[in-house]
């Protein structure tokens, strides 16, 4: 009887045992889920927040540009050399290109895909966009003899329709129905927001204008091409060694601007003659504007830099209100609004 009592015992034990652990198990099973619950959740938090940060940067930086550009000038003409502040915007680029690959050397080590020695087969393609972006620059500074900030931003985008046509023609790249329909749009709305009707002329922006924009256009579309086909040669190649050695480039074409253009102005007032504190938010815009696009594009997608392009017009519109006398009529509201569907329809017809 006594042994019995005790085998009873015993196993009452292991059956408290057994259930004990099962509850343990559960319990623990429950906290992994949770756990794993509340890292998805920090994780989407996280990855929405910086998407937050990158878009309103992108935002800023591009409806300050223009902005900045006109705010340098001194009535109405640039006291600074341009050709100065287009190489000390290089400059700047090309040493947060190092910096970045600082870090990447530090963290992972110098490979062959994220070392800057290179062979002259790999280097010898990037002169050709290096000098048509000194072009583009430069012209960026004229144009607004012509045209004001906002109409600047809507004239921009024409740069869609050069670059989607020279994806066709170079890439062998299709585009499809939503697309052309957008680029007609586009120029639809670029048309639109030009439209004065306080004026004998027709449109805001003088046939000058309306060149150096289409200039523009195609000189930035055939060098983001030209420079897209570059790095898709080699893809596994780092992207700010690429950078780098397109900044080089950049920053050598735009010293021979400075020799040919602005010599004597720079030997006899020296570099930095004509600079103010605008000038120089103008050049960090400049040089931040690229590393912005490149965050949207790693920590974002194309939808983000879509709105930013579309909110970019109207706060740029809103800001030369207050700065410039800017008149927001309805022709220009309703011009970059089409111009904004036409852009957001660019994207979205994208064929996959």
């Amino acid at each position: 009887m006594e042994y019995r009592k005790i085998k009873d015992e015993d196993d009452h034990d292991v059956a408290s045992d057994i259930e004990s652990l099962k509850g343990k198990s559960h319990t623990v099973a429950s906290s992994n889920i949770a756990m794993a619950t509340l890292g998805v959740g920090s994780s989407e938090r996280i990855n929405w927040k910086r998407k937050g940060v990158v878009t309103c940067a992108l935002t800023i930086l591009t409806s300050s540009q223009a902005i900045l550009i006109v705010w340098s000038k001194r009535a109405g003409k640039y006291e600074y050399s341009v050709t100065t502040a287009n190489f000390l915007v290089e400059t700047l680029k090309c040493a947060l290109s190092l910096l970045a690959l600082t870090r990447i050397w530090k963290n992972e080590g110098v490979t062959d895909d994220n070392r800057l020695s290179t062979t002259y087969d790999e280097v010898k393609v990037f002169p050709i966009p290096a000098a048509l972006y000194l072009f583009k620059n430069l012209l960026q500074y004229y144009i607004f003899a012509y045209v004001d900030a906002p109409g600047y931003q809507i004239l921009k985008n024409l740069n869609i329709i050069s670059t989607g046509v020279l994806y066709r023609i170079i890439l062998k790249k299709k585009l499809s129905e939503i697309q052309w329909a957008g680029f007609i749009l586009l120029c639809c709305g670029c048309t639109t927001a030009q439209l004065n009707s306080n004026s004998d002329r027709v449109l805001q922006t003088s046939l000058p204008g309306w060149t150096m924009a289409i200039v523009m256009a195609l000189l930035s579309g055939f060098a983001g091409v030209y420079t897209e086909a570059i790095i898709k040669k080699r893809p596994s190649r780092n992207i700010n060694v690429q950078n780098f050695w397109l900044y080089v480039f950049g920053m050598a074409f735009n010293a021979v601007a400075i020799v040919i253009q602005d010599f004597d102005a720079v030997a006899n007032k020296g570099f930095f003659h004509g600079y103010s504190f605008i000038t120089v938010l103008m050049i960090l815009n400049h040089a931040l504007s690229g590393i912005a696009v490149s965050m949207v594009m790693k920590y974002a997608d194309n939808i983000v830099k879509v709105y930013s392009t579309s909110v970019a017009m109207l706060l740029t519109a809103v800001v030369s209100v207050f700065l410039f006398n800017f008149h927001l009529s309805l022709a220009f509201f309703l011009g970059s609004t089409v111009v904004s569907v036409s852009v957001y329809l660019h994207s979205a017809g994208k064929l996959r």
